[in-house]
């Protein structure tokens, strides 16, 4: 079986704007106990493997088997970060084993009347068979933002 290699890119921004201060929204990213209720699919998912290092140079992983469906695993490496200011992290997602994406993604913390502006800005790069998985990776990470949203309220 031949293995067409193709690659795809896709790049999306998503703005959020949460009624909590700044240090509240970056709390939550930066405190593993407060990470752990919100990033992940909930009742739909079965977790997995986990770490947590918030640090430039740091290492994430998350890893956990969607209900009835394959393992999806992403490592996180950040390489940039700033206090309240901005988060900037490269990753890879791999599904049942197999590599499908790299991306870069930059969170910025903005206070504003009443609360936060949080902007998420990630550019992808997708693999073989995933050439056409970037609009799933937005909406994932739309509902990461809607899960943030829930648990900051």
């Amino acid at each position: 079986m031949t293995i067409d290699r193709r690659l795809a890119r896709a790049g999306f921004t998503l703005t959020r704007d949460y009624p909590v201060p700044v240090e509240r929204v970056w709390d939550a990213f930066a405190e593993e106990d407060q990470k752990l209720q919100w990033f992940g699919d909930g009742d739909a998912f079965e977790p997995g493997e986990w770490a947590f290092d918030f640090r430039v140079g740091g290492r994430d992983v998350a890893e956990g088997k969607f209900h009835d469906g394959p393992v999806s695993r992403y490592e996180a490496t950040y390489t940039d970060m700033v206090e309240h200011v901005r988060i900037v992290t490269t990753y890879d997602m791999w599904l049942d084993g197999v590599h499908m994406s790299t991306s870069v993604a930059s969170f910025e913390f903005e206070p504003i009347d009443g609360g936060t502006r949080f902007t998420h800005i990630e550019h992808g790069v997708f693999f073989d068979q995933f050439s056409a998985d970037g609009p799933n990776r937005e909406q994932g990470s739309r509902g990461l933002l809607e899960a943030l949203g829930n648990y900051l309220a």
